[in-house]
């Protein structure tokens, strides 16, 4: 284990760490069904893995900033206590603790993970490529999760196939010394060399405007991806299109394989012609995506799952423009910080589709989807500026 870099730690943490949450969005009517809960309780449900996360993103990320390796190897063993309560769960209100213990140990693995990466700037590394495998990682387990249910016989309970689906759990649960050993060390509170090895880059006193357009650019992608993924591809696709288990997982798998496909090719792209212009390509695609996926008929909406995924591959280009603009020795802080935009947004996305209901919630959708057009338009204006 010692001879394992930084880097293909958090990649193995990310990627075994996110086999539950593949698996978790394909039983969510499922779990409806079979608890009789009303389209508000799935939403409030499936949000409070968001909820969990909001609230948790600053602390994780002023922890990190000084336990970096006892932050990440909490994640697996939280994470471990939140499945087994969801998969033990007889009532709406233990759902919603399981999923709440589910998003803090998320919280863990992703501003801890993304905090290890940002501090490193070692010389030579491409930013956007680095975060991006990080996120690379998470998309390869999301996938692994969400084909390990639809392999699953279709007779087993959906708890069942919870705990069956996050057994890779295990692997950082065994490597909890290998974090601690790699990532408990001090850490330089001044900014190193660039890549290029220059002296420092200053920074403003104040944060730049770039770097909130590039909160609220998060804040809209999360919006997206939480009501689509956990809200309307399962429930959408399972009464309106009479889809499966394996179907629904199908829909979700195109846009996971987009996704990864796409994933290095964009942070490749992203650092040499800027990752502005890029960003605005991802954030259009995405808008459309989600128009497809929302109000479209069925082959529409296996298109717009395709483009959902070519947007999701941007997911981590917001945070390497804020890194731009970010001194070292605030950068965990505002990880931190950024991260309540985005975790709240993956929070109000199923909650509010809930309340709208799965039959009304595409105009919801639709107007989120807008948003994200705009922006990308915006963006790309910008970066071609």
């Amino acid at each position: 284990m010692r001879r394992l870099s930084g880097t293909t730690l958090l990649a193995m943490l990310m990627f075994c760490n996110c086999f539950c949450l593949g698996a978790f969005n394909p039983l969510l009517p499922e779990i409806g069904r079979a608890s009789a809960l009303a389209d508000w309780q799935l939403g409030v449900v499936a949000g409070a893995f968001g909820f969990a996360r909001m609230l948790a993103d600053v602390p994780t990320g002023a922890l990190a900033g000084r336990w970096l390796g006892a932050t990440l190897a909490a994640a697996p063993a939280t994470l471990l206590v939140g499945v087994a309560v969801v998969g033990w769960a007889t009532s709406f209100e233990v759902l919603v603790l399981g999923r709440i213990l589910m998003g803090l140990a998320h919280t863990f693995t992703t501003v801890a993970g993304l905090t290890a990466i940002l501090q490193d700037d070692a010389r030579g590394r491409a930013p956007s490529v680095r975060l991006n495998t990080f996120e690379f990682a998470g998309m390869l387990g999301i996938l692994g999760g969400l084909g390990v249910v639809g392999m699953l016989p279709g007779g087993w309970g959906w708890g069942l196939s919870l705990w069956v689906a996050s057994l890779p759990l295990v692997v950082p649960l065994a490597m909890v010394s290998a974090y601690r050993r790699r990532f408990d060390k001090p850490h330089r509170q001044g900014d190193s060399p660039s890549a290029a090895g220059s002296t420092p880059r200053p920074y403003p006193a104040r944060t730049p405007s770039i770097v909130w357009v590039m909160f609220g650019v998060g804040t809209v992608i999360a919006l997206s991806w939480s009501s689509v993924s956990q809200f309307i591809i399962p429930l959408r696709g399972a009464r309106e299109f009479q889809l499966d288990r394996a179907g629904v997982s199908q829909m979700l798998v195109i846009a996971q394989l987009v996704d990864l496909f796409a994933l290095l090719p964009v942070g490749w792209l992203a650092d040499r012609i800027g990752r502005v212009s890029v960003l605005g390509l991802v954030a259009a695609a995405m808008g459309l995506g989600t128009w497809g996926i929302g109000l479209g008929s069925l082959p529409f909406f296996m298109v717009g799952c395709a483009f959902f995924g070519f947007g999701m591959a941007g997911w981590m280009l917001p945070l390497g423009i804020i890194r731009e603009h970010t001194a070292l020795a605030v950068l965990a802080w505002r990880t931190g910080l950024y991260r309540v935009g985005v975790d709240a947004a993956i929070f109000l996305g199923p909650l509010v589709c809930g309340l709208l209901g799965e039959a009304h919630s595409g105009v919801f959708v639709g107007a989120v989807g807008a948003v994200a057009l705009l922006a990308g338009g915006w963006l790309m204006w910008r970066g071609l500026r």
